[in-house]
């Protein structure tokens, strides 16, 4: 699972557990293999990593809603202010760490309003290396090696699917593949919103067990 695994690392500061992102990510690799054609003239990998991004987005999102403190949404908007300044006066995108001496701030402050500012949305988004440097997703994905390794991901992650329940496969279904909230699969499946909770992350775990074994 190495094209769902370079992206789950982009998300690691997001406050989930990387694990859990993985298992999602691996649910939009096989949403994108289901859905692609030949017809739509793009490389596989090109195709597929908007999906997997847009999974773990709408993961992030649904049932957990990201609030930003207020200290962070001002560090936000400090960072937005300096980076279009420094933008101007050096005719390109700062670094992090030009962004960080020119407010004063710790690096890691610097990259943590980055990311609360913005996520990755297509291979050619700017996002930030271990260093705070600006680098494209595309660049650090690997895409010729990942083609090779498709079709082994893919029946992997059939093999995965096709030994849950079937209540596990409609709690799969309606969850990451219908974009279903809790609230609507709990009802859908005649469960309260904490069973669905639990059994979603039992399944989590139980995929995690079986791909990694």
């Amino acid at each position: 699972m190495r094209l769902a695994r370079s992206i789950t690392r982009r998300f690691m500061s997001r406050n989930a557990d990387p694990e859990d992102l993985f298992q999602v990510a691996c649910l939009g690799l096989m949403k994108a293999i289901d859905n692609f054609d030949l017809s739509f003239d793009v490389r596989f990998s090109t195709y597929a990593v908007p999906c997997i991004i847009g999974e773990i987005r709408r993961y992030l999102q649904q049932d957990r809603p990201l609030r930003l403190g207020r200290s962070l949404q001002e560090r936000v908007r400090a960072v937005a202010q300096a980076r279009e300044r420094l933008t101007h006066e050096l005719g390109r995108s700062p670094t992090t760490n030009e962004i960080a001496c020119w407010l004063n701030m710790e690096r890691e402050e610097v990259i943590t309003a980055l990311e609360a500012a913005s996520t990755p949305t297509s291979l050619e988004e700017v996002i930030h290396d271990s260093e705070g440097e600006p680098i494209l997703l595309q660049d650090q994905i690997g895409t010729e090696e990942i083609e090779s390794h498709v079709f082994i991901d893919n029946l992997a992650l059939q093999q995965v699917f096709n030994v849950l329940s079937e209540e596990e496969r409609r709690l799969v279904t309606m969850r990451f593949f219908r974009n279903m909230r809790q609230v609507d699969v709990a009802r859908a499946l005649g469960l309260s919103q904490p069973q669905v909770s639990r059994l979603e992350q039992r399944i989590l775990r139980k995929m995690r067990a079986m791909l990694v074994s």
